[in-house]
């Protein structure tokens, strides 16, 4: 049976294949032809085990009548393949398996089978080297960023909705709402839009660049029906969202100069405004406001298919964020899906907070979250617009680590309320 395994071997690379069998005759090299024959190998010596003393075999009884073919036992041994004489061994013949010949596909080397080649070092003195001629590879923590970025890259099926939560004021809210816009902007490329889902002055509008116009998503809800239609072009969101020239994402503001009153956004206002975003926008980062009860943030958690909770190092933000998802765990099933999977970003705001705090609050969540990050303190993030350029590099690549968290909850959507438009 071995023998025969090695002819089908030497069949399948077309040419004969050595061999050498060890057993209680000996030890015998063989070369096994494609065709199943079988010969000595010369070129090597064999090793045949020392003949014995035999003692004379007794008078042999008479032999029984054969038993008919019917009456032989299913476990009886299979025939031996007689053995022939080569050289000064015996060689037992293999049995001859069936001739298989590879098809012309089979047989031919494909041109598209190339191992992939990992791109040189571009960082540090690796990079310095490989700028010089030197080839060489990439460290473990530039494997690690291109491994980020490349989650940040991708274009998932259909749109996702992620909202940035907390109920405290002041957690950092609108700050991971643009920086997180800007990786999967800048890496993955246009679609994508944030949206201040706020009813009391949302700051999403003065953190970011205004466009040629002052609309607001006051002026886009009239426009739903049309933007919805199928005569509506891509270009005719320019009316109403603010491009960020350098961070490549658009922004849908709120009105923070009125009051809470004179724009008051009802639950069927967010279903319509998320249906547009969802028609034009590949990513839809949503702002949120403060009060957790209010319909109009309720609505959003329904849309919702990645939950991002922002909060500093300060205790009141931290404990803000753990009850938010303490209470979503036990509003309804999808509520508690998105608890479970969420990403917390722990943001030191306080440049006096020291490294350790940020450990603490970020152990502190990874039994409430699927993921918690830290980002250090950037006097870029204090006042003013946003712009992923003005961190440090150490603040960008925080927030390139972040943007690879949340990527990795997108693959599978949350499954939309019962009766959301779509």
């Amino acid at each position: 049976a071995i023998l025969a395994r090695v002819a089908e071997t030497a069949g399948k690379m077309q040419r004969p294949v050595r061999v050498t069998t060890t057993g209680p005759d000996g030890e015998w090299p063989l070369i096994v032809h494609p065709d199943g024959s079988v010969e000595a190998d010369d070129s090597l010596p064999a090793h045949p085990a020392p003949v014995e003393e035999v003692a004379p075999e007794p008078e042999p009884l008479p032999e029984p009548a054969p038993a008919p073919i019917d009456s032989v036992p299913a476990h009886a041994a299979p025939p031996v393949a007689p053995a022939v004489a080569e050289g000064n061994a015996w060689v037992r013949q293999a049995p001859t398996p069936a001739p298989e010949f590879p098809s012309r596909r089979e047989a031919r080397q494909s041109f598209l089978t190339q191992e992939q080649i990992e791109e040189p070092a571009t960082q540090g003195w690796r990079g310095t080297l490989t700028r010089f001629g030197i080839r060489m590879s990439p460290s473990e923590s530039e494997r690690a960023e291109r491994s980020d970025v490349l989650a940040v890259s991708q274009h998932w099926p259909g749109p996702r909705t992620i909202a940035v939560v907390n109920g405290k004021g002041g957690a950092g809210k609108t700050q991971t709402t643009v920086l997180l816009a800007a990786v999967f902007a800048r890496h993955g490329g246009a679609g994508v839009l944030t949206w201040d889902n706020n009813q009391t002055r949302g700051t999403l509008g003065w953190r970011t660049e205004q466009g040629p116009h002052e609309a607001t998503l006051l002026d886009l809800l009239p426009q739903v029906d049309r933007l919805l239609s199928t005569g509506a072009q891509s270009a005719d969101l320019a009316h109403f969202v603010h491009h960020q020239t350098r961070d490549r994402f658009d922004v849908l503001r709120s009105k923070p100069m009125a009051l809470a009153h004179e724009q008051r956004v009802e639950p069927s206002d967010v279903d319509a405004i998320h249906a547009v975003a969802a028609k034009y926008y590949r990513l839809i980062f949503i702002d949120s406001g403060n009060d957790e009860s209010d319909p109009m943030w309720l609505r959003m958690i329904d849309h919702t298919d990645q939950l991002v909770v922002a909060t500093t190092t300060r205790d009141d933000h931290a404990e803000a964020g753990a009850l938010l998802l303490e209470a979503l765990a036990e509003r309804d099933a999808g509520s508690a899906e998105l608890a479970r999977d969420a990403v917390v970003i722990v943001n030191q705001a306080d440049p006096k907070s020291t490294p350790a705090e940020l450990a603490r609050v970020a152990e502190g969540y990874r039994s409430l979250a699927r993921e918690a990050v830290t980002v250090p303190h950037d006097p870029a993030m204090v006042d003013g617009v946003l712009r992923f350029g003005s961190l440090r590099p150490d603040t960008q690549r925080a927030w390139l680590a972040a943007g690879a968290a949340v990527a990795r909850g997108l693959w599978t959507p949350h499954s939309p309320a019962p009766g959301t438009i779509v």
